[in-house]
């Protein structure tokens, strides 16, 4: 990965019908954090490890539970699993379904940080999930912080490169994690990371007017 995105949630309209599908809600948190150890030859482990624990890549993930709709919605917290799914199915992370996709590609809604480097965002790699029209259209409308700073643009060649997680030192992973990094899946140090998110490196990015994209959509 040759550039990365601050992996946080974008602001989430309080005004919505809906949570977004990636968010946590406070009931899906487990009371208790599993114990957490290292080995040699897979990096930080927990003691209890089971074998949904880690995806087909062999990175280690935060256990979470699967009860959407119980407790509190957790706006800006998100939920790992959900995440997971809506990135490797290309889902818009907002309702769940079917992200917008047309010649161009996947439609995503970014913080603006066009400052950052020339040409971005391309190659850079984001956990923020594609979107749908109708839910960037009404994001965009009822959140003030999005229509100051976020760009809409297509991506013809998104792919899942790494992940998101708590870092934890080899020397030491019993201290708990010592920073949250994004790793490549390349990256021998992905062995010391708990995920929380997948990331996704775009390719063939354009930014696009929303307006234009809403109006062609009949919206």
């Amino acid at each position: 990965m040759e550039r990365t995105a601050a992996a946080q949630t974008p602001p989430t309209p309080r005004g919505l019908g809906t949570v977004p599908y990636i968010a946590a809600w406070s009931e899906e948190w487990p009371q208790r954090k599993p114990l957490v150890t290292g080995r040699p030859d897979r990096g930080v482990a927990y003691v209890d490890e089971h074998s949904i624990d880690r995806d087909d890549e062999g990175v280690l993930w935060r256990r979470v539970l699967y009860r959407q709709g119980k407790g509190r919605p957790q706006f800006g917290k998100v939920h790992p699993m959900r995440q997971r799914r809506a990135m490797q199915r290309m889902l818009c992370q907002i309702c769940g379904g079917p992200a917008d996709r047309d010649d161009r590609g996947l439609l995503w809604l970014l913080p603006d940080h066009r400052a950052d480097w020339p040409g971005w965002p391309e190659k850079m790699a984001t956990t923020h999930p594609p979107v749908c029209l109708p839910c960037a259209a009404e994001s965009t409308r009822l959140c003030p912080h999005l229509r100051r700073s976020s760009v809409a643009v297509r991506v013809r060649e998104p792919r899942v490169c790494g992940v998101y997680g708590a870092f934890h030192h080899p020397m030491n992973p019993f201290m708990g994690p010592v920073d949250d990094v994004i790793k490549a899946y390349e990256d021998h140090g992905i062995r010391w990371v708990i995920a929380t998110q997948l990331a996704a490196q775009l390719r063939g990015c354009t930014f696009v007017d929303l307006e234009a994209e809403l109006a062609a959509g009949g919206r």
